[in-house]
């Protein structure tokens, strides 16, 4: 593991030909790009390389943060989009999953679950809903239909929300426990870091005492989909994040290059800690130190 020098990030851009963004603190923060990152990807994309763009974050759909990505400045489709939210429902779609799914999550999961033919109960249909404690015996009616419960962040969650699948988990051995990430927190906004999903999965670990099936990152789920769909060889793949435990640990346990950006939520300090167990290949300051190399770049570095 070393700072990347001009050399390295130039064998990089020669080495790989699919490259791989998160979006959070690598691409951009809240509702700012990174700068370079525009600049960087148009230049990746001028030699033919792939590009795709790999969040956790379930609130939003393909289609709305490949819109968001687009509006900022970067053109992105929906096939070069991959969310933790799409990942719950790929996988459901795999199993021929045919059960309704109780989801802890916003829009964005419903979404992509409906895409699939999942039908959804929660989610933001019981966004406001509260368990009547002034009842002699307080009780939540569950559907006896659900087969599993698909955890995301949820900006809304509620006791009832967290009852409901707890009850759905606890009293039915056979019902799927979905987590699309557990990160512990996320850049929500560029002032504040923000409780991330793992809170509301590590509630439902403590009152279930059942472990979930992780389909983001590090998980392999969204990786072994995204190579297989695009026929990508993944020691022609690098993994660009800010994270330690989810994108870099994600491109090394899976057989990808790896550069940690420090325009996150990993510091220099964190990253070079003798307690860090998680080395990438490279790392930089942010997207935007790519750019050095931008006229070193030679002509048959292009993807035929």
């Amino acid at each position: 593991m070393k700072k990347a020098s001009d050399r390295d990030k130039l064998e990089a851009f020669q080495q790989y030909d699919a490259w791989v963004f998160d979006l959070d603190g690598t691409l951009w923060k809240g509702s700012t790009l990174i700068p370079g990152a525009k600049e960087f990807v148009e230049l990746l994309r001028y030699y033919n390389k792939k590009v795709f763009f790999v969040t956790n974050n379930a609130t939003k759909s393909r289609a709305t943060n490949a819109a968001k990505l687009t509006a900022m400045g970067i053109n992105a489709t929906q096939a070069e989009m991959y969310t933790s939210s799409f990942a719950a429902a790929a996988y459901l779609k795999t199993i021929g999953f045919s059960k309704k799914a109780y989801v802890i999550g916003e829009e964005g999961l419903v979404e992509e679950l409906k895409a699939v033919g999942v039908e959804c109960v929660g989610g933001p249909a019981h966004r406001g809903v509260e368990v009547d404690w002034s009842q002699p015996e307080p009780h939540v009616e569950v559907d006896p239909e659900v087969g599993a419960v698909v955890v995301g962040l949820d900006r809304y969650i509620s006791y009832y929300k967290l009852q409901y699948a707890t009850l759905c988990l606890a009293n039915n051995d056979s019902c799927m426990f979905l987590a699309c990430n557990t990160d512990a927190r996320g850049h929500f906004s560029q002032a504040q870091e923000w409780a991330g999903a793992g809170t509301m999965v590590a509630a439902l670990i403590g009152s279930s005492e059942r472990e979930p099936m992780l389909l983001g990152k590090p998980a392999s789920f969204i990786l072994d989909h995204l190579c297989a769909t695009h026929q990508i060889a993944r020691d022609k793949t690098i993994v660009v994040g800010d994270r330690l435990d989810t994108d870099i640990l994600w491109g090394i346990q899976n057989g990808a290059g790896t550069c940690c950006v420090l325009s996150g939520v990993t510091s220099e300090a964190q990253l070079l800690s003798e307690s860090n167990k998680v080395h990438p290949k490279l790392y930089m300051p942010d997207i935007g130190d790519f750019l050095s190399i931008k006229n070193q770049i030679p002509s048959n570095c292009t993807v035929m």
